[in-house]
């Protein structure tokens, strides 16, 4: 069972980067909004540096948006998605491999451009410590969140924006607490205070129950 889960793992991780496209497309967005906001809020350096998390996780989020349409959508319509839900292990560990492979190929991307981008926004860089780790604790939880909106749209062609309209109010509670721990970090407070806890926790019950919802949401896609 450890062998097929860690095969889909690696074929969806072999397959984004042969089929470009997701992982380069993602960072363009991102860099694109840290570049274009700066010039429409204008030179204020102490306004950008207490926005500069907020700005980050929204553009983070806004970029992962664009491939959670690509989850299923491609095994959907090869016939691979049945085998996969016939095979020897239950939909439920297929769609947490998928969302693990979409994280290694979008959010952990994502994340590690994001102190670089945040030059840009004036951001502390005694800061960006701890932007990763709250980017790293959270971006999971945006992938396995993205699986349940993907498996409710799975059948529905072009179907990204309806997918991005029914998670982004999932989004929400790790944007918020994720947000809140940099933001405690850039005052001098600790970034692993209450905020990152929480987040933590969400993080923990995404895993726990997102692969569930997705699951369910296929089957009931596919019926």
């Amino acid at each position: 069972m450890k062998l097929v889960f860690w095969a889909i793992v690696c074929r969806d991780v072999k397959l984004a980067f042969r089929q470009g496209g997701g992982v380069g497309l993602g960072v363009a967005f991102f860099l694109m909004i840290i570049v274009l906001l700066p010039l429409g809020i204008g030179p204020d350096l102490a306004l950008l540096e207490r926005i500069a998390p907020g700005i980050l996780w929204v553009a983070l989020l806004l970029a992962s948006l664009l491939s959670f349409d690509r989850l299923f959508h491609a095994d959907f319509e090869d016939g691979t998605l049945d085998i996969l839900m016939n095979g020897p292990i239950p939909l439920e560990l297929v769609v947490l491999a998928k969302a693990l492979a979409h994280w290694l190929t979008t959010g952990l991307v994502l994340v590690i451009v994001a102190p670089g981008l945040g030059f840009m926004l004036n951001l502390p860089v005694d800061v960006f410590a701890p932007l990763l780790i709250t980017m790293l604790v959270g971006t999971p939880g945006l992938s396995l969140i993205g699986a349940i909106g993907a498996g409710l749209t799975i059948s529905v062609r072009r179907g990204g924006l309806l997918m991005s309209i029914l998670v982004l109010p999932l989004f929400v509670p790790i944007l918020i607490f994720g947000i809140s721990a940099v933001s405690e970090a850039t005052i001098g407070l600790s970034p692993f205070g209450p905020s990152f806890m929480i987040l933590c926790a969400l993080t923990l019950a995404t895993i726990v129950l997102a692969p569930v919802a997705a699951a369910a949401a296929i089957r009931a896609s596919l019926l």
